[in-house]
């Protein structure tokens, strides 16, 4: 019986301040699901049949009864990928039984804040909607099935999930308040806000647990993300920190690894994902791991070493869908384009993100296979529609692709409004200053563009915006070094942007060639007649009029001077 994600019964209202807005339209309000898009792929593909309707349990037997009565005694140890709440001391009666099968691998891989495979994922969601359709009043429930959700839309790419995970989450908080003792939901919505690129709003989350719980290590990742997303790398690192020094593991190696990527230090977070990869025994939490090392050579232009390591990623875990899409950019780099459009493909069909759709059209564009990218970009724009409905905020990867392929005006408007939310990341700055840049606004692009580099943590993409906008306001040193430095870093960073890199710093290097002579009137051209001259008269004409020495390098392609 499939068990993915179903409906949870409607939240009743309640006006306490932990409690955010309801976003829900009435048709959700009788338990109903709203209209859906086909839903999220099975753990293996193919994708899955679409969940069943919601609809009361059976009456649990009496060895159901037992089995999901242990399992709320641990469910209040979970909450996903870096969204843990771990069971006070005072609340256990002993050890609790074990919980069979995908369940307790989902709590043994979740209560140490890493991820969980995709099919015990599945498991544990199914088992907690079966447990509150009969138990609506356990809000650590409540806030374990909603922080699944969150997990799963973005594993899956399937952004109609971040609704029912909000309505699980403000269920728990009505059964629950935040400042009564529930953390758990409040991390929940800071990871939904996280997923949904509301950066703001996870940041106020994860501070308002922070505040009360210091020592709670849930809180820390959701911190990272929204620090990360706002531009404000300091307080990132120091949330990395103190999650490694509340919480270490391998998940905190891979937070650290991050942070070094961040601040530039490829050496160090190339040794600690390593590292991490090493320690790492799950196949979900190895394949993280070798994917973040995959994701680093590839940043080095080692594009051989990328598709090795994306490789071991699916050999470990052949769920793990993001390495197809790695894999696929590598590939192309190696000029194995069938190999990359192949994974690009398989890639989609199971996890159908817009950046992989504008990745593989901007290769077709690149392969001149313009119906392809153009239905590519068609399909991303369709995507991004979409996810905007559930409210996730995808104006970063908007305004990117309507600058290098629509419009460049409308892009600028996008993402000075992200700028203005204090989205100021590096991705951002670069963004904007590329936009701006395109729409021909160059000098107020430079801004912008220099702030993204000097992160310390810029790309090849990075340094070719700032190289190309200072080519564009005439500064060739800078812009020669910079082109020099995307190129240096990964040759192939882009297949539409690299090409373009050398062929504006072949252009820098070239010598700047002398004006042109005006070139003689052809021979056959009829000559108006002239009258005759004393030969003395003509020699000194002729001296006079002899045209100075031409530059060495001009002599192959000028006729000499007649003697």
């Amino acid at each position: 019986m499939d068990v993915m994600p179903q409906q949870p019964p409607e939240p009743s209202r309640s006006d306490h301040p932990d409690r955010p807005p309801r976003t829900s339209s009435p048709s959700e309000s009788c338990g109903g699901f709203p209209p859906q898009a086909p839903s999220a792929p099975d753990p293996e593909p193919p994708p899955g049949p679409a969940p069943e309707p919601w609809e009361e349990p059976p009456p649990a037997s009496l060895h159901t009864t037992l089995r999901r009565a242990a399992f709320g005694m641990v469910a209040a140890a979970v909450l996903v990928t870096g969204a843990v709440v771990a069971v006070p001391d005072d609340d256990k009666k002993g050890a609790p039984p074990s919980v069979p099968g995908g369940v307790s691998r989902a709590l043994a891989a979740t209560n140490t804040g890493s991820p969980a495979s995709l099919s015990d994922l599945k498991a544990m969601i199914g088992d907690r909607q079966s447990w509150v359709g009969t138990h609506p009043s356990d809000a650590r429930s409540w806030a374990v099935l909603g922080t699944a959700y969150v997990e799963w839309g973005q594993r899956s790419a399937d952004a109609a999930y971040y609704r029912r995970a909000e309505q699980a989450l403000t269920r728990s908080l009505d059964v629950q308040p935040g400042d009564r003792g529930n953390a758990a939901a409040l991390v929940g919505l800071a990871a939904l806000a996280n997923a949904r690129h509301d950066f703001v709003t996870a940041k106020k989350w994860g501070e308002t647990v922070r505040a009360r719980q210091p020592k709670d290590w849930t809180a820390y990742p959701v911190l990272i993300d929204a620090y990360n997303g706002l531009g404000d790398y300091a307080a990132a690192g120091k949330a990395a920190e103190k999650f490694t020094a509340l919480r270490s593991g391998v998940p905190a190696l891979s937070r650290t690894a991050q942070m070094y990527r961040t601040q530039g230090r490829r050496e160090d977070a190339l040794a600690t994902a390593q590292i991490a990869a090493n320690r790492a025994t799950a196949p979900a939490e190895k394949a993280d791991c070798l994917h973040r090392l995959g994701e680093l050579a590839w940043e080095q232009g080692q594009p051989e070493k990328a598709v090795t390591q994306y490789s071991a990623a699916l050999r470990t875990d052949r769920a793990h869908h993001p390495s197809l899409a790695g894999r696929a950019r590598a590939l192309a780099a190696l000029g194995r384009t069938d190999d990359a459009q192949r994974d690009y493909l398989a890639a989609l069909s199971r996890l159908p993100r817009p950046e992989y759709m504008l990745e593989l059209g901007e290769l077709y564009e690149a392969l001149g296979l313009d119906s392809d990218s153009l239905g590519q970009y068609a399909r991303l724009r369709k995507s991004l529609a979409r996810a905007d409905g559930y409210g996730v905020d995808d104006a970063l990867l908007l305004g990117r692709f309507e600058a290098d392929h629509g419009d460049a005006a409308a892009a600028v408007k996008l993402l000075q409004a992200e700028w203005g939310r204090h989205h100021r990341s590096a991705a951002v700055a670069d963004a904007l200053g590329w936009a701006l840049h395109r729409s021909g606004d160059a000098q107020s692009a430079l801004t912008y563009a220099q702030q993204a580099t000097d992160t310390g943590g810029g790309t090849a993409l990075y340094a070719y915006h700032l190289g190309m906008i200072e080519r564009g306001l005439g500064n060739d040193a800078p812009a020669r070094r910079h082109l020099e430095e995307a190129l240096r870093a990964n040759p192939h960073f882009s297949p539409l942007a690299a090409p373009s890199a050398q062929e504006t710093l072949d252009a820098l290097r070239r010598p700047p060639s002398a004006a042109p002579e005006t070139p003689a009137p052809p021979a056959d051209e009829p000559q108006e007649p002239q009258e005759p001259q004393d030969p003395r008269e003509q020699q000194g004409l002729q001296d006079a009029s002899a045209p100075p020495a031409r530059p060495a390098a001009l002599h192959h392609a000028q006729p000499r001077p007649r003697t």
